[in-house]
């Protein structure tokens, strides 16, 4: 079996997690991942992580990328400017079993973000110095560094992944869905099957900068934020219910999958950009 090509059909970067995201046009390689993605994380009183579990609100935050800041604006709210180089208190915040070092981003921005998801939080971000590194059984034993992200620097998905879902998900009469749903930083297409992306061990893509090289790890186990319209942060059943019908994933022990989750093995400073040209190789 040969190898598969395809291109780079979207690029998104997620800077608050769970969070609306970013498409972007291009976007720079660092040790982490794709440059600003989860690099905030809003956390409650005692610096646990929240997420559209809880809050699905959340969804309804939508940043924007400049040159010098972040500007947030979401319903009902003034936009709320976060400078780049700005932070406040050094504090330590909880994300999953993990205690994060981590940056207190003040209280203006603790005030806005409590206002709007109608509890105590506080907005942080990502301490460079901290050094959180993926599962290494899943990465073979590389070293590959995360910021706020659950587990690895790169999400994965085929275009053909979601054409795949929304024909199962019309054959049940059900609306389509859009790939936001479930927040990939890379998004694939080409002449590719469904879920093709489970089967690629290394993506090589072409920047001006030389070959970058992702190396897809794990299956990305869905927990229900998918289910979560993000234009109206509303929740539903779907499309979780219909992936339960044909998503179970023995490699994590029948969990529900889709996409993959990718680790960075060359291409640090590397620039990628929409619709760059690329090769997967095959892990069989």
């Amino acid at each position: 079996m040969s190898d598969e090509n395809f291109v780079v059909s979207g690029l998104h970067v997620y800077p608050i997690k769970s969070c609306a995201g970013v498409a972007l046009d291009e976007s720079l390689l660092i040790e982490t991942g794709l440059e600003f993605d989860r690099a905030w994380m809003v956390v409650d009183a005692h610096g646990g992580f929240l997420t559209q579990r809880e809050l699905p609100r959340m969804a309804l935050i939508r940043p924007q990328l400049r040159h010098a800041d972040m500007v947030l604006r979401a319903p009902g709210m003034l936009a709320l400017h976060i400078a780049y180089d700005t932070v406040e208190t050094p504090t330590t915040v909880r994300l999953w079993n993990d205690d994060v070092k981590a940056y207190d981003m003040g209280d203006l921005a603790a005030q806005w973000f409590s206002d709007f998801l109608g509890q105590p939080v506080r907005l942080v971000r990502f301490d460079p110095e901290q050094k959180r590194l993926s599962n290494l059984k899943w990465t073979g034993g590389r070293e590959a560094e995360n910021q706020f992200s659950d587990g690895y620097p790169v999400l994965v998905i085929s275009q053909a992944s979601l054409d795949g879902l929304n024909e199962r998900l019309a054959a049940r009469g059900q609306a389509p869905v859009e790939m936001s749903r479930f927040r990939p930083n890379l998004v694939i297409a080409g002449a590719l099957d469904p879920h093709a992306e489970d089967y690629f061990d290394v993506l090589e893509i072409a920047t001006d900068e030389g070959t970058v090289r992702l190396q897809l790890v794990k299956p990305c186990p869905r927990c229900p934020i998918p289910n979560v319209d993000p234009a109206t942060g509303e929740t539903g059943q779907e499309p979780i219910d219909t992936l339960t019908t044909y998503r179970a994933d023995d490699r994590v022990d029948g969990a529900i999958t889709f996409g993959m989750n990718a680790i960075l093995l060359d291409g640090i400073d590397h620039v990628l950009r929409v619709g760059a040209a690329g090769t997967a190789t095959l892990k069989f």
